[in-house]
């Protein structure tokens, strides 16, 4: 191949790149384990014209149940709601037999809280998602739920309550750019030359308080500090090419269901 025919095969390459991440963008496909912005915009026609009259603009229109925000009765992961949809509650909701497209827009619709222009995270199984918690994910050797687990990151007892969908996935896919800045790892060098590296748990123009690298509580005056910065590679692992996207959707479930 020539060095000119090479070039023009090079630029079609890039432009062809480029034209496949635009239409993933404006698809809304930030990661595999989000439902595409054309799925909400569907799901929100589709609940529009069946479920608003019963549930409500809002989706807080039953008792007990609270779509926009994620709170029902008995459904926990996708499968659950796409199952309540399609055979109904008893006497009180029909079933409905949309087709597949119409039922991952609600699904979608549902996940993005309401919000056309937001991220649905699809959620998978939470009983396979705490299993990978304690196991194949390791996450409980650094994380506490309810008092068990490790004190290295933070407590996740409440994160469901705490963090949206998007925030717990992008947590798990890419913690260097989701983790928030208080639990960023620090590390600290004392004016008599003491290094302490550790969690940040607290800081004011002063003051840092951290958990150090041994578990133990350290607060530090700055003044008495000759070195201190903020580590921006943290230690928790990102999980994109760990876990598949099967297993991330479970492990999001899971910790969604914590609510403390």
């Amino acid at each position: 191949m020539s060095r000119p025919t090479r070039a023009l095969a090079l630029v079609l390459l890039f432009a062809f790149a480029a034209a496949a991440a635009r239409v993933r963008a404006q698809a809304g496909q930030v990661h595999e384990g989000q439902y595409a912005q054309s799925d909400i915009i569907k799901g929100q026609s589709t609940y529009r014209a069946q479920c608003a009259t019963c549930h409500g603009v809002f989706g807080n229109g039953v008792g007990g149940v609270d779509l926009r925000r994620g709170v029902f009765k008995t459904v926990r992961s996708d499968e659950d709601l796409m199952k309540v949809v399609s055979t109904g509650v008893g006497n009180g909701m029909p079933a409905f037999k949309f087709d597949r497209p119409e039922m991952t827009g609600i699904v979608a619709f549902i996940r993005a809280g309401f919000d056309v222009g937001g991220a649905a995270v699809k959620l998978g199984d939470p009983q396979k998602g705490r299993q990978l918690f304690a196991g194949k994910g390791g996450c409980v050797s650094c994380h506490r739920v309810n008092g068990e687990g490790g004190k290295g990151g933070p407590d996740l007892s409440d994160v469901g309550s705490e963090r949206t969908l998007g925030t717990i996935q992008g947590m798990i896919i890419e913690p260097a750019t989701y983790l928030l800045p208080i639990n960023r790892s620090v590390r600290a060098v004392t004016k008599d030359g003491r290094v302490i590296t550790g969690r940040r748990l607290n800081e004011d123009s002063y003051w840092v308080q951290l958990l150090d690298d041994n578990d133990r509580l350290v607060s530090l005056e700055k003044t008495q500090l000759k070195e201190y910065k903020v580590l921006t590679t943290p230690k928790m692992p990102a999980f994109k090419d760990k876990l598949s996207t099967e297993e991330i959707a479970d492990l999001v479930a899971y910790l969604a269901s914590l609510k403390g």
